[in-house]
């Protein structure tokens, strides 16, 4: 009889366990922690400099916001990212309360951490006094900016 017993106690320990379980929930669509972005990829200008001479590293000698007619204005442009990116330089001119578009540069670039790369301008004849602008985007993303003069 004592056998018995342990049978039926132990049956009765065990059948709970061999039915269907309760699964979890499934997470729902709208569960704020499925639409978190994740880490954002590329490459992003950090900074623009300027001067009238580059180095073999595309650093720009000497600094500069104020250049003579007939100089070529380098910008040394510092990214930060990886990956394969467009860097895309607007050089415009501001010519009676108007900008004018001096020149468009495109370079492809694929950094794989911080770079430097750059873009010039020239003009064999001399650029007309006055306020300009460059701005550097990468791959039509966030740009930096910096205004320069020619006297």
């Amino acid at each position: 009889m004592k056998l018995g017993l342990a049978i039926v106690a132990a049956l009765a320990l065990t059948l709970p366990g061999c039915g269907k379980k309760d699964e979890p929930p499934k997470p729902k669509s709208s569960d704020s922690s499925m639409s978190l972005p994740g880490p954002v990829a590329g490459v992003t200008v950090t900074s623009i400099t300027l001067g009238n001479g580059i180095g073999p590293q595309k650093q720009v000698v000497t600094a500069s916001d104020t250049f003579a007619r007939n100089d070529t204005i380098y910008a040394s442009v510092g990214t930060t990212g990886s990956g394969s990116s467009t860097l895309q330089a607007k050089w415009t001119y501001r010519a009676n309360g108007q900008e004018v578009s001096v020149r468009d540069d495109v370079q492809a670039i694929s950094p794989t951490g911080p770079a430097t790369s750059e873009f010039h301008v020239s003009k064999p004849d001399g650029w007309p006094t006055g306020d300009y602008k460059v701005e550097v985007s990468s791959s039509g993303n966030a740009s930096a900016t910096r205004t320069f003069t020619v006297k």
